[in-house]
């Protein structure tokens, strides 16, 4: 499948919905929208997202957790559950997420620890 045309018949921002979707597990609504609203600005997130989540100095896996602890912190559940979906994707195992869970814990508290662990423990016993 290419970004010009994919196996749906859709076109490029299709496909990179597709690969959003890919990485994080599940896609926001907000970004379905977006998409169709404003189909430049869609682009335009789209390439940030994809230049912050590439291997730089820290890799894909590393930025994932850091964004399950910061988004536990934060406790918003929809980035919780896509955060630890696009995780378990990408093959982080459950103890690299409990222990970056335990820094939002030393840094938030413990409902932040709570929020993510329940989160950990659905998604991740599917």
């Amino acid at each position: 499948m290419t970004c010009g045309m994919n196996k749906n018949g859709k076109g490029k921002m299709c496909c990179e919905m597709d690969k959003l979707g890919q990485k994080i597990g599940k896609v926001p609504v907000i970004f379905k929208e977006l998409e169709k609203t404003d189909p430049e600005m869609f682009e335009k997130v789209m390439a940030f997202d994809q230049m912050v989540w590439d291997d730089g100095a820290l890799t894909r896996q590393t930025k994932k957790v850091i964004a399950i602890a910061i988004a536990a912190a934060l406790r918003d559940e929809h980035a919780v559950s896509a955060q630890i979906s696009g995780a378990k994707n990408l093959g982080i195992k459950k103890a690299e997420i409990e222990e970056g869970l335990r820094v939002a814990f030393l840094l938030a508290g413990m409902p932040a620890y709570v929020y993510g662990k329940s989160k950990l423990e659905e998604i991740y016993s599917e």
